[in-house]
């Protein structure tokens, strides 16, 4: 198997949440297990006894985070012929929602896990706001443990129809149900015989089917700068591209300051194109000798223009041990740009606790310029720091237009 191969697919992001013994460590086990991503040494630290424990393959790091990095993720690479995967596993505990947060907030898929036995519960519930919160474009609903109530399809047509009408509550698009059993290894990996009334995908088969992109291909150009680069007469403008296409020729609006000029070129990995996709990392220079420095964001000057604001509102997850309080000087970080800030109001609350969930309205010292959340992903994030040591205190998501 060739890196090139796999390259060609491109790779999927993805983040795991569920309860505590609902078997998300043996899910991920067993991902990497029947994939054939665990090594030889790996498979025989965890197969002392004889049977392979494949929830040891995850419980060393997530013994680490009880122990205190309370906003950290453990991330597992790994790889099939058909696509590569970045998976984000993120602990059950309800104190551990800010790593829900952390980890589905760059994912293009989250699998919310529910034991069979037990159905949708309160901790399901959170974890569909917040896969709903963050705009997670797909849902996997594992219903686990099937093992454990027979095999039964009736189990299973309960726990989807409850869990489809709390997705329905909270509009989320799109929700697709497998039974598993992650212990036996039942439409994991390879699908399960004794669950021949199921006929859809086992999870490792929609994961290496399902569109990876998480912004709409109609989402509009922009580009935050990070670095401007000066050779000789010219400047160039590097960055990411973090949604929507460039192209030579097309005319840009340098946010937050409005001035217009068109893309003289576009430079990917030392090569020059004629237009860029969401995505690619480049430079682009202008036509015109314009003031644009880091922390200034060019837009496509045909799609739909950001908001520039210097109030901003959205949803929250606090994740910092230390209190967010009403009047309290912040610093906003959004894409490229950092910038003094002072909290206005939190929704009616006087504070927000490590995990609470929210609504902010911060006013900042200079314009920012945003995106709903919900249309870019990377321009409707933002984050609240501590102006004294640069600790994250809150990630937060901005509101749809009005």
């Amino acid at each position: 198997m060739s890196v090139s191969t796999i390259a060609d697919v491109g790779t999927l992001r993805l983040a795991t949440a569920g309860s505590v013994d609902d078997g998300k460590s043996t899910l991920v086990g067993r991902l990497l297990h029947d994939s054939k991503s665990v090594l030889a040494d790996q498979l025989e630290s965890i197969s002392r006894t004889g049977t392979p424990d494949l929830a040891l393959l995850t419980d060393g790091l997530r013994a680490e985070r009880e122990q205190g990095i309370t906003i950290d993720v453990a991330y597992r690479y790994f790889a099939t012929p058909r696509r590569r995967f970045i998976l984000a596993d993120t602990p059950g505990h309800v104190q551990y929602t800010r790593n829900m947060v952390t980890g589905a907030s760059t994912a293009e898929l989250t699998i919310i896990l529910v034991d069979a036995r037990n159905g949708v519960v309160e901790q399901t519930r959170r974890h569909a706001a917040i896969a709903a919160l963050l705009r997670v474009p797909h849902v996997v609903l594992a219903v686990n443990k099937m093992d454990l109530v027979g095999y039964e399809e009736s189990a299973f047509a309960a726990i989807t129809e409850g869990f489809a009408a709390l997705a329905d509550e909270l509009g989320i698009p799109e929700v697709t149900a497998i039974p598993i059993s992650a212990l036996a290894g039942d439409n994991v990996v390879d699908p399960s015989a004794r669950m021949d009334w199921y006929g859809g995908p086992t999870v490792l088969e929609h994961l290496e089917t399902v569109p990876a992109t998480a912004e709409s291909p109609s989402a509009p150009a922009r580009f935050p700068v990070q670095y401007v680069i000066r050779h000789g007469e010219s400047r160039y403008y590097a960055g990411q591209l973090v949604s929507g296409t460039l192209r030579v020729g097309s005319t840009v609006t340098v946010h937050p300051s409005g001035r217009t000029s068109a893309i003289a070129g576009l430079d990917v990995l030392g090569t020059e194109v004629t237009e860029a996709h969401a995505g690619a990392s480049l430079t682009v220079r202008l036509s015109d000798e314009l003031d644009v420095a880091r922390g200034d964001l060019l837009a496509s000057s045909t799609d739909r223009a950001p908001t520039v604001t210097q109030d901003v509102r959205g949803s929250v997850c606090h994740v910092a041990d230390r209190a967010l309080r009403v009047g309290q000087r912040v610093l906003v970080r959004h894409t490229t740009r950092t910038v003094r800030a002072v909290v206005k109001s939190l929704g009616g609350a006087e504070e927000l606790t490590a995990n609470d969930l929210g609504e902010v309205v911060v006013r900042t010292a200079e314009p920012l310029a945003l995106d709903p959340y919900a249309e870019v992903r990377r321009t409707g994030a933002f984050l609240l720091l501590d102006p004294s040591d640069g600790t994250t205190l809150t990630a937060g998501m901005t509101e749809p237009r009005t």
